[in-house]
């Protein structure tokens, strides 16, 4: 299912997207409207979304609701840095040993058709479009059999990311945790939709060109991967965002620079999870 957090007559909750119509979290009081209670209430909660599904009785059309970001507010945003060999290769950086990780804070987080802005310090603000992942179950020395099972789903990640400001820290965080700078969406798509998360196209449009051009079976470190890395160190927690890394075409390899213009409109596809557009605006 194609789960979304929306927000319809001035109330947010809870719901599903079938074709072009929102099935309504409203319509069963006993669900939760916040995402991350949702997906913590586990199989219980997903067999009431799919009665809802099923019944059709009450269905919103998707073009009268606001889409916010599936998970607009999650408990750790962690991406992945040099996780594609053709990145690397552009950067003329050597490919990792481990997996290189960041932390992106939450408050970056928006959802699809929300506004980037490009901040009036730096005009050195870049896309990376990836794929991302939500846990869905609290854990820890999670193994790589075992890692698919924590996976609550995926949807589209657009890392904006201010490059002058990412290389002030070697931890990257600051480049990356700009407002506006975490679009996430359009909607969850539960894993049992996703055949294989690391054999999906990925592509970023930037206004009417073509950026980035790829596949996810490019990654170095794959979902499962990350989870086992990760979950070694820390407790994983239902709602957590982890990005996957970013393709080549970046803006900042381009010939003169590609980077975000005000105006601009950033368009992200991956196959199945749909479509997370942007607009850039000035500050």
């Amino acid at each position: 299912m194609k789960l979304i957090t929306f927000t319809y007559q001035t109330i947010t909750r809870i719901g599903a997207v079938v074709d072009t119509q929102v099935v309504d979290g409203l319509d069963d009081s006993t669900l939760p409207t916040d995402m991350i209670a949702f997906l913590e209430q586990g199989e219980g909660a997903f067999a009431k979304m799919q009665r809802l599904i099923d019944t059709g009785l009450h269905r919103l059309n998707l073009s009268d609701v606001k889409l916010l970001a599936p998970i607009p507010r999650p408990r750790k945003y962690l991406g992945i840095g040099l996780n594609y060999a053709d990145h690397i290769d552009e950067t003329n950086l050597e490919k990792p040993e481990y997996p290189v990780f960041f932390t992106k804070q939450s408050c970056c987080v928006v959802g699809p058709d929300a506004n980037i802005i490009l901040p009036t310090i730096s005009e050195k603000m870049d896309y990376e479009c990836e794929l991302a992942f939500v846990i869905g179950k609290k854990c820890k020395h999670v193994s790589l059999e075992e890692a698919p099972n924590v996976i609550a789903g995926f949807m589209i990640a657009n890392d904006v990311t201010m490059r002058d400001w990412q290389f002030r820290s070697p931890t990257w965080t600051l480049g990356k945790s700009f407002d506006t700078h975490g679009p996430l969406g359009p909607w969850l798509v539960t894993r049992d939709e996703i055949a294989n998360p690391h054999d999906l196209n990925l592509k970023t449009w930037v206004d009417d060109e073509l950026r980035q051009n790829s596949n996810t079976q490019h990654m170095i470190f794959n979902c499962y991967e990350m989870i086992a890395y990760l979950s070694q160190a820390m407790t994983l927690e239902v709602g957590d965002v982890i990005t996957t890394g970013t393709p080549s075409g970046v803006g900042v390899k381009m010939k003169p620079r590609g980077y975000l213009k005000a105006g601009q409109v950033v368009k992200i596809e991956i196959d199945g999870l749909g479509t997370l557009r942007n607009f850039v605006v000035n500050e």
